[in-house]
């Protein structure tokens, strides 16, 4: 059986409920133009193939310095809907880190800015669990490259077949896989279709989280009453 040491942990869509505010702050910006960015598009896009949407105002004509004023606004479009929403932590997650905290070393490895994760933690309560946060600016290429997880594994100590990392999005999978760290997926209402061909396993939910990561940790308790701490 796989035992592991140390979990890394991708932020947006995994320990909060962000990635649906960040579509609709993309989505408001496009709509002047005449661009009705779906869903669909936004996973696709964002989410898997990380090239994001302003290909399509360019293919209309409009110049890079209108996409680069665009970006800017996004920033500062993003950072305040963060601020205006309430209870951002994705729900079962605190009880999840609660209980692997003890046995476990766990980081954080987001794409995020430093500025939108610091917001999105304002009030989660949830930073305290870990021992570090790679946010965007801290290491080289975004996912799907490996650059933040194989930074990650430094700052742990440990070898990729120590860890696991969990993700929500096909471009996080493809970055875990190729920092050789087995990678499990946690459904949400954005990835609920994708198969995701490569995960160690796909969970629905942070009940199920919970005993997968509990199953792999040396000395962690396994009675029923133990894993309700996941529920």
């Amino acid at each position: 059986m796989k035992t592991i040491r140390g979990v890394l942990w991708d932020n947006d869509g995994v320990l909060v409920d962000t990635e649906q505010l960040f579509y609709e702050a993309n989505r408001d910006l496009l709509l002047p133009y005449g661009i009705e960015l779906t869903p669909k598009q936004f996973f696709d896009w964002f989410l898997d193939n990380n090239y994001g949407a302003w290909h399509l105002l360019l293919g209309q004509g409009h110049s890079i310095e209108l996409v680069e004023r665009l970006r800017a606004e996004r920033t500062v479009l993003f950072a305040q809907r963060l601020r205006q929403a309430r209870q951002l932590a994705i729900p079962g997650v605190r009880q999840v880190l609660a209980a692997l905290r003890p046995h476990v070393a766990m980081g954080v490895v987001t794409s995020a800015y430093a500025q939108h994760f610091d917001i999105s933690h304002a009030a989660t309560g949830l930073l305290g669990h870990f021992d570090f946060v790679l946010t965007r600016e801290m290491y080289g290429e975004s996912k799907p490259a490996p650059d933040g997880y194989q930074l990650g594994l430094q700052r742990l100590g440990l070898a990729a077949a120590d860890c696991v990392a969990v993700e929500d999005s096909p471009r996080g999978l493809r970055a875990a896989n190729a920092a050789g760290l087995e990678c499990i997926i946690v459904r949400n209402h954005m990835n609920r279709d994708h198969a995701f061909d490569g995960a160690f396993c796909v969970v629905d939910s942070n009940a199920e989280l919970g005993e997968v990561l509990a199953s792999f940790v040396p000395g962690m308790a396994r009675s029923q009453g133990q894993l309700e701490a996941f529920l």
